[in-house]
């Protein structure tokens, strides 16, 4: 599936609708659509969490023990900072000012991911083109998993609801060491090119490797041996891989999402893009503001798809706003009431694509 032929159904009043109700709520309310005062402070937050964990796992902890303790926070301040700030940044959401959005996204390049390819790969390929198997590159796992039902079945898929959820843990690893680098050097992810970095992007993709390699390894080895480093650096890697593959896994990949597949000679989907976005993602959770201040709002994904450059502190108060537009106008708006909910979803939908007869109730549309 080529994503660049791909065409959606023509727009109807829908995205409209969705639009001046999400305007009338902030003529309303006198509220900005980016909120960089509660977003400073929120990030200041987090940045401290952070800075703190990582103090006292490499300079404060004397015991095992507080270094588990201290790896474990670690893990939890980086998976929320990604949720978070550098997430909000490369959409554009964050502030109103380009360069610091640009700043705020660099955020991912210190945990070793290129922000230049999470760009393409994320906000352009499965923002647009979500849940299209060959399309969206967020659904392809290079066929070491099956997640949609165009994917074709292989032996060891038979397993894939057990052994996924530590490929899962690995997927940071990947970006780090394998997929920045790979991308980059064959202009091309799952197929479908991208432009290389050049000048100040290319700058910033070197900078961010070496970046990571300092904070990651060089920092801590000022006081303690590569070896001590080396499990440090994988324990936390892997626990902030888990946690961030699962959360967007619970939006897109359950048994309430749709799978379109585009048909015709134009490789065109019936649906309008507003549509496809709503029906294609489930929220969760919603109602638990702890969990929703975690994950910066990435339990509201059908928001988040939708107007992905209005701040994810917004979401909790357009979710039944854009709920009722959906319920006008037909448009299936699906959310799982917990975290647990979504969580015994998805692994129905693993265990179900796991079996190669598995056929999804409305063909073409899971």
């Amino acid at each position: 599936m080529t994503a660049s032929v791909i065409k959606f159904g023509r727009t109807s009043d829908f995205r409209q609708q969705l639009v001046a109700r999400v305007d009338a709520y902030f003529a309303t309310t006198g509220l900005k659509a980016r909120a960089p005062a509660r977003m400073y402070v929120k990030s200041a937050v987090i940045v401290a969490w952070a800075v703190l964990s990582y103090v006292l796992l490499y300079f404060v902890a004397t015991t095992w023990w507080q270094a588990a303790l201290s790896a474990v926070s670690v893990s939890l301040a980086v998976a929320a900072l990604s949720f978070n700030v550098p997430h909000d940044g490369s959409h554009g959401s964050y502030s109103r000012w380009p360069v610091l959005n640009r700043a705020m996204a660099f955020s991912f390049d210190l945990c070793g991911a290129s922000s230049y390819v999470w760009h393409w790969k994320h906000n352009v390929m499965h923002h647009t083109f979500t849940n299209i198997a060959g399309a969206d590159a967020d659904i392809e796992l290079g066929g070491l998993g099956r997640l949609s039902t165009a994917h074709p079945h292989r032996m060891l898929h038979r397993f894939q609801h057990f052994y996924l959820w530590v490929l899962y843990g690995l997927i940071l690893f990947k970006w780090q060491f394998y997929d920045d680098f790979h991308d980059l050097i064959r202009g091309e992810i799952g197929g479908r090119p991208i432009p290389r970095p050049r000048g100040t992007e290319l700058a910033l993709f070197i900078a961010g490797k070496l970046a990571f390699v300092a904070v990651w390894f060089a920092i801590p080895m000022v006081h303690h041996s590569f070896g001590v480093v080396f499990v440090m650096y994988l324990f936390t890697t892997f626990a902030i891989g888990l946690v961030i593959s699962v959360v967007f896994q619970l939006a897109h990949t359950n048994e309430e999402a749709a799978f379109l597949t585009p048909v015709g000679s134009d490789e065109r989907v019936e649906s309008e893009w507003a549509v496809h976005q709503v029906e294609t993602t489930v929220d969760f959770a919603r109602a638990n503001r702890v969990l929703s201040w975690f994950l910066g709002g990435l339990n509201f994904q059908i928001e988040h798809h939708l107007f992905p450059k209005v701040s994810h502190v917004h979401y909790a108060a357009l979710a039944p706003i854009i709920e009722d537009v959906c319920r006008e106008n037909g448009v299936r708006y699906e959310t799982h009431p917990t975290f647990r909910a979504a969580l015994a979803a998805h692994y129905r939908w693993l265990r179900n694509l796991a079996d190669a007869s598995f056929r999804p109730a409305v063909p073409g549309r899971r």
